[in-house]
């Protein structure tokens, strides 16, 4: 008996002993993962969790960095990420993706207001297989962290990968990307005004399909050749654009053999729909038909917005990325699209007015909900992505963020500057090297002056300048330097006048903002009259919307009808309003609303 013990010891102690991984030693970290070693990580994980495969696979991963292995640290880094993301809880995830919904302001009634906050590892809503398949893939790794945000609900991105894995593995590996954008959109559901908030919810229920059935159905139709692009090509960062239609399946299909344009001629499909001036005359926005069907919409005409609603269809039914756009111009607010050409360039054009100067068009971003400009978009596929120095540079940029959150904020500072040594564009390179100086208590003044860099980096996008611009004027403004406070956005207002008179009036907005905010009344009056004569000449609705609108119904609510009367006549004095344009309605409008206050 005592033998028979000791033998049956012995080959636990073996067994223990082969299921071990053995540590990562220095050397081996200064090296690309092997197959190997990934297998015997991801045995471990399923005999003790993924919770202690973190602590070595990071510390492999800094050796690395620290050894200047990049390419080595970067795949380390990888497979820590997935360790780290497998091994959270549920509840622990929960907890963090709430204040990040909040900070963002993408919460929206359509979403749940109940989240489990379980103990149940994020790993577990996915097969050993799966989980193996995604730490093993560097290219789906590397699509899948650059395209992750704060904001996505892990737990059902994990569920819809796991589903369409599950359906079908060889395609899900074909078309990884696709399965990914599908993850990233389908996690929570669309907000009630998406596409757009002019037809009612009982027209269009805003749902999207289940992930299996919109998998199932672009890949058929790839396969058959009816996309016009190839969907394994491109990344989910396009194709996110793509599965984000608010039409049926079965539209779509319809739409594919109604509207046949090839790709160069997709911006065709936008007069597909005739005009209903009638709409626009009795200032009838909101669609009268009771179903939004993309038959009904072709049948009846619609105004701008149905004419765009129906075009981005039509693309995403082809497997183009499109997106609606809309904007305000000289004379009124206005709806066109834009879509991903054959040269894999956004163009943001179709059915839009150049002679209404409509400077800046707002879309949503399906993953996170968000609204965006078109020039965000511009800049976010620029083509300095595919550099191998933005590369380096976002594999500095990781470290530095991972040194952020564990404090090591010297690290951080270091990686971050690097980043944007190699990459001056890599913006979240900055906001680290800025959040590290404000957690190793820097001074004000230094913190501007890393402001200041950033803005210079980005003098040539009007957008990413103005917000750091406004940010070093804020910090002045804090620190009692109002003048020159003021001074920063007077640059950035002067500047845009021209080309991005939206900017412009962002500015101006801003600045009556704060007098009202700070100054009696007669100097609020003496600010906007200022604004107006400063910025208004020739400006349009944008300016009525942001400025004219919000000072006449601040005065209003303090019950000065007779100062508000002189500020809308001084604005349409100023303005360039073209009768009977709709601009000129709104001034009518906003008169009536005066005039009839006591």
């Amino acid at each position: 008996m005592k033998a028979v013990s000791r033998l049956l010891l012995f080959a636990l102690a073996l067994e223990a002993k082969l299921a071990a991984q053995p540590a990562i030693s220095e050397a081996e970290s200064l090296q690309l993962p092997t197959a190997a070693r990934l297998s015997s990580i991801h045995t471990a994980a399923q005999r003790d969790g993924w919770a202690p495969q973190i602590a070595p696979l990071r510390a492999a991963a800094i050796r690395g960095y620290q050894g200047r292995r990049l390419a080595a640290a970067g795949a380390w880094f990888h497979v820590y990420r997935w360790a780290a993301l497998f091994g959270e809880t549920e509840g622990h995830f929960v907890a963090r993706w709430i204040p990040a919904l909040q900070a963002a302001k993408v919460a929206h009634p359509n979403m749940t207001t109940r989240y489990a906050m379980t103990e149940q590892p994020l790993g577990l809503r996915l097969t050993p297989a799966l989980q193996a398949w995604l730490m093993g893939n560097a290219a789906f790794s590397a699509e899948f962290f650059s395209l992750l945000s704060p904001v996505d609900f892990l737990p059902d991105v994990f569920r819809i990968l796991h589903e369409l894995h599950e359906r079908d593995p060889g395609r899900f590996r074909a078309y990884a990307n696709l399965a990914l954008a599908l993850a990233v959109v389908y996690d929570v559901p669309p907000p009630p005004d998406w596409p757009h908030g002019q037809v009612s919810l009982e027209a269009l229920p805003r749902k999207l399909p289940a992930a299996t059935a919109a998998f199932a159905w672009w890949t058929r139709e790839d396969q058959l050749g009816h996309t016009y692009h190839k969907l394994a090509r491109l990344g989910a960062d396009e194709l996110k654009f793509v599965v984000d239609a608010a039409a049926p399946l079965a539209e779509l299909e319809w739409a594919e053999k109604i509207a046949d344009y090839p790709l160069n001629q997709l911006a065709r499909a936008y007069k597909m729909v005739g005009y209903r001036p009638d709409r626009a005359a009795n200032s009838q926005p909101a669609w009268p038909g009771r179903t939004y069907k993309l038959p009904e919409i072709l049948g009846a005409g619609g105004i701008c917005v149905d004419q765009a609603y129906f075009a981005t269809q039509v693309g995403k039914a082809r497997g183009v990325p499109t997106l609606l756009i809309s904007g305000a111009g000289n004379d009124g607010r206005h709806a066109w699209f834009g879509f991903l050409d054959s040269n894999g360039q956004w163009q943001l054009d179709a059915g839009r007015y150049a002679e209404q100067r409509f400077v800046t068009g707002f879309a949503r971003d399906p993953q996170t909900w968000r609204v965006f400009s078109d020039h965000e978009l511009q800049f976010l596929s620029e083509r300095f992505r595919q550099l191998p120095s933005f590369h380096q540079s976002s594999i500095h940029l990781g470290f530095a963020a991972d040194f952020l959150a564990a404090g090591e904020t010297g690290a951080a500072s270091l990686a971050a500057r690097t980043a944007v040594k190699l990459e001056p564009r890599n913006q979240p390179g900055w906001e680290i090297l800025v959040m590290a100086g404000e957690k190793s208590g820097r001074d004000a003044k230094t913190i501007e002056n890393l402001l200041r860099e950033a803005a210079l980096a980005f003098h040539r996008y009007p957008d990413i300048e103005a917000a750091y611009v406004n940010r070093i004027a804020a910090s002045l403004r804090a620190r009692g330097q109002l003048s020159e406070a003021e001074a920063e956005g007077r640059h950035i207002a002067i500047k845009n006048k021209g080309p991005r008179a939206d900017l412009s009036v962002q500015q101006a907005r801003e600045q009556l903002l704060r007098a009202i905010a700070t100054q009696p009344l007669p100097e609020q009056i003496r600010s906007y009259n200022s604004i107006v004569d400063t910025y208004g000449r020739g400006a349009g609705i944008g300016f009525f919307d942001q400025i004219v609108t919000v000072f006449a119904e601040h005065l209003l609510r303090l019950q000065q009808p007779v100062e508000a009367r002189r500020a809308l006549d001084r604005a349409r004095h100023t303005l360039k309003v073209e009768q009977h344009s709709q601009l000129d309605q709104e001034f009518d409008r906003l008169a009536k609303e005066v005039k009839a206050t006591k």
